[in-house]
């Protein structure tokens, strides 16, 4: 059955429809949110949570991307919000004297693991972690993320230059063992 036949099923609430959706992206949606929130019960409550919300608002999907780019936004942002959730103090970032610049080179030392990478990801203080993530791991853009984390796709570039700054500094001292 085709993705757009089980989500016009969904929206007139068939059961069975909606247990096959689940059934097709749990598995995918819940690394999605394992690879924020690094707890598998948390990953299962947001994925929960995702799941219902996308099914009580599946009226508001109307096919101009697929369901799973759909449910996978749901996702990101209930990890998201689960994250600042337990983070009940956050230090807001003054935009006004960010400066954008552009640099695509991504390469790394050789001899780095994707493990080793993924790890220096989680070493990066949370503004830059959640912005290096979404745009690296998961591949929104810039408007995608200000989208996301409320902020201006400034301070999304920005915060993505940052990060990648400091994730290169702890690379390196990785490779060279400093």
């Amino acid at each position: 059955m085709l993705h757009i036949e089980l989500v016009e099923k969904c929206k007139a609430n068939d059961r069975q429809a909606q247990m096959k959706l689940y059934r097709q992206y749990c598995d995918g949606m819940f690394c999605v949110a394992m690879r924020f929130l690094k707890n598998a019960d948390d990953a299962e409550d947001v994925l929960q949570d995702s799941f219902i919300k996308a099914f009580q608002r599946i009226e508001q999907f109307k096919g101009d991307v697929t369901f799973g780019a759909w449910l996978k936004r749901i996702v990101v942002n209930g990890s998201i919000d689960f994250l600042k959730s337990k983070h009940q103090r956050t230090v807001e970032l003054n935009e006004s004297y960010l400066q954008v610049a552009a640099e695509d080179d991504w390469s790394v030392e050789e001899g780095i693991s994707i493990e080793q990478v993924k790890e220096a990801i989680e070493e990066l203080p949370q503004k830059y972690r959640y912005v290096v993530q979404l745009f690296l791991v998961e591949g929104y853009d810039h408007a995608e993320i200000a989208g996301i984390l409320g902020i201006t796709e400034t301070a999304s570039r920005t915060r993505l230059l940052r990060g990648k700054a400091q994730l290169k500094e702890k690379l390196k001292d990785l490779a060279y063992g400093t």
